[in-house]
């Protein structure tokens, strides 16, 4: 029965933490319901085998697999191209399929060589620190917003929804607090469950149609045959680097979890990176998001205490198989977007102790400040500015100046191995 609640509470996690990607897509390109309907299960399911292909022959570690912003950040200045460089959205998104295959081998090449390995080493505790301070702040502007039920710029924020969400955070808190063992360990589970009821109470729910049929697969190349054209392999190639780093810091940051923990971490680096490279294959091959591992399993795990791979096993089973049943998945788009944000922040102050942990690491404490104040100024600054701004730049130069994490962990990686080189 644990083993089955906390299986469900993985799925819950990772599915409150998913579900928005796809419908936010699917609007930006226009898709119809039917269709629509297919790119969110599609998703579902790639996510769940992703998660699932990882913690087999991957890195072996319990961190979910979700839409990788920077993939995110593609689908949406591509979309822009729709009737300029292609013709029509299919186009578009036939040339992303193709991307998505480029990245996928890219990923194993890299791994293969020996590459991947190499690109570990700059992961230093001054490098872990940084990000995991960039990933916090950056989230926590969509939480709030989320919380505050503010959809798009302009919008009023909603005092129902402030309060559902305060409540929701409540209870998380309560439950993360409580001296019995079980309620803390399945806290986020019910949590959520909680919050849904709230929401509900308040009459803030509202039933999502994805289909009416009971059973589907997901289909292969939905957007027809994948588009090679030079752009998107260009794109592509600094894409894949980029989620390398993501990668690679999810990893770091769920190892230091796991030590805490007494439990013996494999170093599965290579395999971790095989294992991206089919996850991205599967992302272009069934027309969905790729996919990267998420930092927040970190926080997830450490709240919980549930530092077994087998109940997160179980768990992606449980979305590949509920990918295949429109019904089930109809239940999980109806989840109220502001109980996701409401738990997921709960989940993310344990984060802020765990970047502090890797500050503590630190014996150079100057060069951490000079290269955390470089990085912290730069990577903030960069995520208020509006995307607008870098229109008309080239994708892979947008994808970068717009996403606040990747730049900012770039320059403290340069800012730190200059620094290093200069000391030694």
């Amino acid at each position: 029965m644990q083993l089955v609640l906390a299986a469900l509470q993985w799925m819950a996690f990772m599915i409150a933490g998913s579900i928005a990607a796809p419908i936010a897509i699917a609007d930006l390109f226009q898709l119809s319901p039917v269709e629509t309907a297919g790119f969110i299960q599609r998703t579902i399911f790639v996510l769940g085998a992703a998660s699932l292909i990882q913690a087999l022959i991957g890195h072996k570690l319990p961190i979910n697999e979700g839409p990788a912003g920077l993939w995110w950040g593609v689908f949406t200045i591509y979309a822009g191209f729709a009737g300029t460089l292609y013709d029509a959205h299919s186009q578009v998104l036939g040339v992303l399929q193709g991307g998505m295959i480029v990245s996928g081998v890219i990923f194993i090449i890299l791994s293969l060589t020996g590459l991947l390995k190499k690109l570990t080493t700059l992961f230093t505790p001054t490098i872990t620190f940084i990000y995991l301070m960039l990933l916090i702040l950056q989230l926590s502007g969509s939480f709030i917003k989320g919380m505050f039920g503010i959809q798009h710029e302009g919008q009023p924020f909603n005092w129902l929804v402030l309060l559902g969400s305060a409540l929701t955070i409540l209870i998380a808190l309560f439950l993360q607090g409580h001296k019995v063992q079980w309620l803390r360990r399945y806290s986020i589970i019910f949590a959520l469950i909680g919050g849904w009821i709230i929401f509900g109470l308040l009459g803030l729910t509202k039933t999502t149609s994805v289909s009416s049929s009971w059973f589907s697969l997901p289909e292969v190349f939905a957007f027809g045959k994948p588009v090679f054209d030079s752009g998107i392999i260009v794109t592509a190639i600094f894409i894949t680097f980029l989620l390398t780093t993501n990668m690679i810091a999810s990893i770091r940051v769920m190892e230091e979890v796991m030590k805490k923990s007494g439990k013996e971490v494999p170093v599965r680096y290579t395999q971790s990176g095989i294992a991206a490279g089919i996850n991205q294959l599967l992302g272009g091959g069934f027309s969905a998001i790729g996919s990267v591992p998420i930092s927040g399993a970190a926080g997830f795990v450490a709240s919980t205490r549930l530092f077994s791979t087998l109940p997160f096993i179980l768990g992606s089973i449980i979305i590949v198989v509920a990918s295949f049943v429109p019904k089930v998945m109809n239940v999980f788009a109806s989840l109220p977007a502001p109980v996701g944000y409401a738990v997921t922040t709960v989940i993310f102050i344990k984060m802020v102790g765990l970047a502090l942990d890797e500050y503590r690491k630190v014996k150079e404490v100057e060069r951490v400040h000079f290269t955390a104040g470089i990085a912290l100024i730069i990577g903030v600054g960069a995520m208020g500015v509006p995307a607008s701004a870098f229109e008309g730049l080239p994708v892979i130069a947008a994808s970068i100046l717009n996403n606040g994490l990747i730049l900012g962990t770039i320059v403290a990686i340069i800012t730190e191995q200059i620094l290093m080189k200069k000391s030694s």
